[in-house]
């Protein structure tokens, strides 16, 4: 399978529709039928918690995620919104990704963990490496 391919195919697997992230629909069928998941509120989470993170991080399927300081990011492909949320820092260098508005607490392919340089990242959902952009300037 392809990156690009690996990348549509998680993103419609994790999101249960065709791209739309937090205010997406569940689908239809078995999919969409399914009992609703309990989570727990996505916690405030400082500015120095996600600064490692805060930045465009660009993969070799010509997809980035792109984070800000306000813990909020958004993971593109092309003009496709494939997810976008809060992070929530899970300790060390690891960070899980909100999940239609709550905290997925044990859901660790839907996060990111940051590289031992912190240049690189690796989303858990697609075991796909990123690398930080350089700012300009």
């Amino acid at each position: 399978m392809t990156a690009l391919a690996g990348c549509a195919a998680a993103a419609f697997v994790l999101t249960g529709c065709g791209g739309g992230g937090e205010g997406g629909h569940g689908g239809t069928g078995a999919a969409g039928s399914a009992s609703p998941t309990t989570m727990a509120p996505v916690p405030q989470v400082s500015p120095a918690a996600v600064k490692p993170l805060v930045g465009r991080w660009v993969g070799k399927a010509k997809d980035y995620f792109q984070f800000t300081a306000d813990g909020r990011g958004v993971w593109m492909k092309g003009e496709h919104k494939l997810w976008s949320g809060n992070v929530i820092p899970g300790g060390g260098r690891e960070f899980r990704f909100s999940w239609k508005g709550g905290d997925p607490k044990t859901a660790s392919y839907w996060g990111v963990t940051l590289g031992e340089k912190a240049n690189e990242l690796t989303f858990a959902g697609t075991n796909q490496t990123y690398t930080k952009v350089k700012v300009k300037g």
